[in-house]
């Protein structure tokens, strides 16, 4: 049923959460933390564990620069969405349908949809695969009981938004905790993976290198990040004078600044473990995830290393799988100013994911999955340059945005990270249609 053109976002939840006045720093910083973590954890989804797998294997510390410098590309990006929702009080679905004609609106929200879709395809897959891994449950009936966590976010939800950030900081902390552990099974050398935090040309010079960092920088953004985080930054109650918008974007920018450091510290481990388990034993094919899997345990000497991979891969398809529902309702929200019962919404998200993985797993065998997770992430790449660019555009326009226009350094900074990721993107794809895979 369509809702009043200027309904807010995520209307049950909006504006839920109270901001204590004259509470201190302290205070304010935790009322206003939550939103950034649901947006980290689409930085550390299982789309992004083969790349960064396969990076390590392959390079050993070298690309850790590129996950450095794709992290800070992501910060100011997820800052602009913190301005942009708190500046308008739209979303960017929204924002998009308030600027562009009905068609192109209606044309966004089709390419978003694919996107989300593709996006949850690969996260369906990753918990999919760890039940598999840990419990030996066939893929075709891990992806079923996947697709139960519906049912737990319309729970959570409905006791309050609170509930949901809970759940998605303990999976968060859960990947983290258990790739801490790996590290210290892995005993890496501190100084060389400080090194690996260096630019090197060499990532230039090589094509095989090139095109891995390509593979972790144009996967960095998740388009419907940016649709959720303009959303969910909303759930603040913060008073609508100048001053406290300005509050509530300096915190909710602080909030997403830490939640991405966090995810730039797991992607980082990720690589970490790779290298030092894969690289320097010579294993440097390694590439899937279920490679990783086998023989982290004997080549580290430690029995529980490859289960605790499995958890965090389990925990990190789990979180991003709740996040891009949420997402998939804000988007149908925003674009068409359509709301369906919450139920209805997040079960038309789940089928368009779980029915292309079950035919490809039923028609082509277990052994789709790896060409599954690389089409889910051209997709992805598909839609990010019809996300960004309209993000800066709106957070650009002083007519929207009024004194929260993005001041001159943050706009040439904006357009040189988009004009980088749409870029290397664009790149990525053209090598994938050329049958470079």
């Amino acid at each position: 049923m369509s809702a009043h053109p200027n309904s807010p976002s995520l209307s049950e939840v909006h504006r839920s959460i109270k901001i204590p006045n004259g509470k201190g720093f302290w205070r304010k910083m935790l009322a206003y933390a939550g939103p950034g973590y649901l947006v980290s954890v689409g930085y550390m989804d299982p789309g992004n564990w083969a790349t960064d797998i396969a990076g390590g294997a392959k390079f050993g510390y070298t690309l850790l620069s590129v996950i450095l410098l794709s992290n800070l590309m992501a910060i100011l990006l997820q800052s602009l969405c913190v301005r942009l929702g708190v500046a308008t009080g739209r979303d960017l679905a929204q924002a998009c349908r308030d600027f562009f004609s009905a068609k192109i609106s209606v044309c966004l929200w089709v390419l978003c949809e694919i996107a989300i879709a593709a996006c949850d395809l690969a996260e369906l897959l990753g918990s999919a695969i760890a039940l598999q891994l840990l419990f030996g449950i066939p893929l075709i009936w891990g992806i079923c009981i996947t697709a139960s966590d519906v049912l737990l976010l319309l729970l959570l939800q409905g006791k309050g938004f609170r509930y949901v950030e809970a759940l998605i900081i303990t999976l968060v902390a859960t990947i983290g905790l258990c790739f801490f552990a790996e590290i210290l099974f892995a005993q890496p050398e501190a100084a060389s993976i400080l090194q690996g935090y260096l630019p090197n040309p060499q990532i230039v010079k090589n094509p095989e290198m090139l095109y891995i960092a390509i593979g972790i920088l144009g996967a960095t953004v998740m388009p419907h990040n940016l649709y959720l985080h303009s959303s969910i930054v909303q759930t603040r109650d913060w008073e609508s004078t100048s001053t406290k918008r300005w509050e509530a974007i300096k915190f909710g920018s602080i909030d997403s600044t830490v939640a991405l450091s966090f995810a730039l510290l797991i992607n980082s481990a990720i690589l970490i473990v790779a290298a030092a388990t894969f690289h320097f034993s010579g294993y440097h094919g390694v590439a899937e995830i279920q490679e990783a899997y086998r023989l982290l345990s004997p080549l580290l000497g430690v029995s529980a290393a490859s289960a605790i991979f499995g958890l965090a891969l389990l925990a990190s398809g789990q979180s991003s799988t709740l996040t891009a529902t949420l997402a998939g309702q804000i988007v149908m929200e925003g674009f068409l100013n359509f709301r369906l019962p919450s139920w209805v919404r997040r079960l038309v998200t789940r089928l368009l994911a779980i029915v292309p993985a079950l035919i490809a797993i039923i028609f082509f065998g277990e052994r789709s999955t790896g060409s599954l997770l690389i089409f889910s992430q051209v997709v992805l790449s598909l839609q990010l340059p019809f996300a960004v660019i309209p993000l800066i555009m709106f957070t650009s326009n002083r007519r929207l945005m009024g004194e929260f226009v993005n001041p001159n350094w943050l706009k040439l900074l904006a357009g040189a990270v988009a004009t980088i990721i749409v870029g290397l993107n664009l790149w990525l794809l053209l090598q994938v249609f050329s049958g470079w895979l």
